[in-house]
């Protein structure tokens, strides 16, 4: 999620539909019913993302303001969440990592939230996705920051040190103390890491923050966590379409493609896949969402789409039902009301009702 490990298992691509008109540069945009106009206002730094928000206001000031608003406070965000930086004046993650087994260390109330919202869901979802799976995360990530660097000495992390690293992954020993707010790892060794859920929870707060200051019609894509409030503001349609990635095809390239496009006028469409953050090993892909039970790469999906109303849930969710067997993953997304669309490996499709009737192609859905 933050720096060399961003949450790029997902991959949402905005429709052109979605981003025709004029991509923000200072010189205004294009002109919508109503006196409204449409703005694109991107920015990188954050998540280490590129983020961009698509608007409209009934003029360049009011969406500058909205868009610098939301910039200014995704890289606030960012260096609270980062498990990799230090930065003066902030305690962060990695603030209380460096800090295990020593101190408990202070911290902004977004951690504290971010910590207990992690907890809450890891409780609903059956303890699939761990904040407190660091040390397993982190031996992964050397192992493939290495393999990429050097392919030619690429190589799995040994399973005696992935099972050893697991010994430091109980999150029921995370201790949170609200009225001091504080966050202590009591022991040495254990190690957060919130790439499962913080780009995503940061887009929850960004949206419901700029919804509260009387914004009403704009989306937020923060590196493939789209995040819509509000219906476009055209005559010619009242929904946003947001186009899912197909698995398939080749990322970066003119072969890009979309496998289908969800229509939504308001709410999140989030994707965990296999085919963005990974390296090889022996010509065999081994990409970095690892099941807690195996503490090896899942192997169930190429990628699986969730839809529900918060980012944060979103995000959680889609790496919760990426890492479940299908069975468990489908009852999970019913069980936590979200709409759903897994990818197999061999392209099989598979889908919740209610997400299928929000697809353009396979349940025909229109952005009227």
């Amino acid at each position: 999620m933050l720096k060399r490990s961003f949450r790029a298992v997902i991959w949402l691509v905005l429709i052109a539909a979605v981003l025709s008109g004029c991509r923000y540069d200072g010189t205004g945009g294009s002109l919508t019913a109503g006196g409204y106009t449409k703005y694109t206002y991107e920015f990188m730094g954050s998540f280490d993302t590129v983020i961009r928000i698509v608007g409209y206001a009934k003029s360049q000031s009011a969406f500058e303001s909205m868009a610098k608003r939301a910039e200014t406070r995704f890289m606030e965000l960012h260096r609270l969440f980062d498990i990799y930086n230090d930065y003066d004046g902030i305690n962060n993650i990695k603030t209380i990592n460096d800090q295990a087994g020593i101190a408990p260390v202070r911290v902004k109330r977004e951690i504290i939230d971010l910590l207990l919202f992690s907890r809450e869901w890891y409780e609903k979802s059956g303890g699939t996705v761990n904040i407190a799976m660091g040390p397993v995360l982190n031996l992964w990530h050397e192992y493939r920051e290495h393999g990429i660097e050097n392919p030619d000495e690429a190589s799995l992390p040994p399973m005696e040190r992935l099972v050893e690293a697991r010994q430091f992954c109980d999150i029921h020993q995370v201790t949170v103390d609200q009225d001091e707010q504080t966050v202590f790892l009591p022991v040495k060794g254990m190690r957060l890491d919130v790439g499962a859920v913080a780009k995503g929870y940061a887009t929850e707060l960004v949206a419901r923050e700029l919804e509260k200051d009387g914004y009403t019609s704009f989306l937020i894509s923060a590196g493939g966590n789209v995040r819509a409030v509000g219906k476009p503001m055209e005559s010619t349609r009242s929904k946003w379409g947001i186009g899912i990635l197909d698995p398939g095809g080749k990322l970066n390239n003119d072969e890009e493609s979309t496998l289908d496009t969800v229509y939504i006028s308001q709410g999140s469409v989030v994707t965990s896949g296999d085919y963005q953050r990974y390296y090889e090993v022996d010509g065999r892909r081994y990409h970095h969402l690892i099941d807690p039970e195996t503490l090896m790469p899942a192997t169930h999906y190429r990628s699986v789409s969730v839809y529900v109303e918060d980012s944060g849930v979103a995000d959680f969710i889609s790496t919760t039902l990426f890492l479940l067997p299908y069975e468990e993953s489908r009852k999970m997304a019913e069980k936590t009301g979200v709409e759903a669309l897994w990818v197999f490996p061999d392209g099989r499709l598979e889908v919740t009702d209610g997400m299928k009737a929000m697809l353009k192609v396979l349940g025909g859905a229109t952005n009227k």
